[in-house]
């Protein structure tokens, strides 16, 4: 990957990572609009469909108002506390150990999400992509972000990282800063940059549908994206309460994201899909094995569409031989 040692966490001194550009001195602990100073932790994991190990970071520069991750996100305003600052060394060396135990498929990045990890790259991420190679990981390093950043911070990503996910999540500007409390301007400009120099790069750039706000951007968006290369691939994510939004209605439905995909090729797009909705219905294979199990719940009907879920979902609370018990 030929990356080369850096100034360290440097980058957090007089912070101007995103568009906002507080110029904080976040590593004496002063903070702007996210609120943290150096790299916090939330979670990691190894995602066995993604084939990456998953860093995920605390803190954002937006205020999205249907963050399905607003307890990471707006840390530390939630009151949950998590790992906190894990050295580029030290992150590394777990992963390693990690994904060298991990049964299910090979590993092929690390993969930094939020939040948006944005506001810790360079500084943070750019020392780990140094120890991966230090530590001879073999990985890529991976990111996930709504690409508010400054266009030095753009070239730093693309330059760093291997893959790039940028979610675009209104058009209009007046609709993104009522969704996310920033401006769209540098997320478009930034969406062009990644294109026109990191094309290679990108995994995808999605938009997640909101019924009655971004449903009506996503046409914008792909003839936006198509102007710049029609062969990006899109990605339109449905909608699930959360948040600010936890009482709007979910969706769209399948037939409308179906809907919004071929408009999307109409808008000259040749690589679309979508994918997250609220069924209309209860899937089939949960109604099959409700069928199945229903005489081992005496005829209970909900009982057995119940532990229906359970046994596609692989609950542990509800192993095959308890079903079988008779009643007390």
């Amino acid at each position: 990957m030929g990356r080369t040692p850096t100034e360290g966490m440097e980058g957090y001194r007089s912070c101007r990572l995103c568009e906002w550009q507080c110029g904080v001195d976040r590593l004496q602990g002063e903070t702007g609009v996210c609120r943290v100073g150096q790299a916090e932790v939330a979670a990691t994991m190894c995602s066995a469909s993604l084939r990456s190990y998953i860093v995920t970071l605390a803190g954002c520069c937006y205020r999205c108002l249907h963050c399905n991750a607003y307890r990471i996100s707006q840390y530390p305003d939630p009151g949950w506390y998590y790992a906190g600052y894990v050295p580029p060394a030290v992150l590394v060396a777990d992963a390693k150990e990690r994904i060298t135990a991990f049964e299910g498929p090979s590993i092929h990045t690390i993969s930094f999400t939020g939040g948006d990890p944005i506001i810790h790259l360079p500084p943070y991420i750019r020392e780990v992509a140094c120890e991966v190679d230090r530590q001879e990981l073999g990985c890529g390093i991976g990111l996930s972000t709504g690409g508010f950043a400054t266009q030095e911070t753009m070239a730093e990503t693309v330059r760093f990282c291997d893959v790039i996910t940028l979610e675009i999540k209104a058009y209009s500007d007046g609709l993104h800063r009522a969704l996310t409390g920033a401006p769209v301007a540098p997320v478009l400009r930034n969406a062009e940059y990644l294109v026109h120099e990191g094309r290679e790069k990108i995994r995808v750039l999605r938009t997640v549908v909101i019924p009655g706000m971004t449903d009506g951007e996503v046409v914008a968006i792909a003839e936006f994206i198509a102007s710049l290369d029609a062969t990006v691939p899109y990605r339109l994510i449905g909608f699930r309460p959360n948040n600010v939004l936890y009482y709007h209605p979910p969706g769209p439905s399948r037939d409308e994201m179906e809907r919004l995909c071929e408009m999307c090729r109409e808008a000259g797009l040749s690589d679309v899909a979508w994918s997250g909705y609220y069924p209309e219905s209860v899937p089939d294979e949960v109604a099959i094995e409700a069928a199945r199990l229903r005489d081992a719940y005496g005829g209970d009907d909900a009982a057995a569409l119940t532990a229906g879920y359970a046994a596609v979902t692989g609950c542990p609370t509800h192993p095959p031989e308890l079903r079988h018990l008779p009643a007390a």
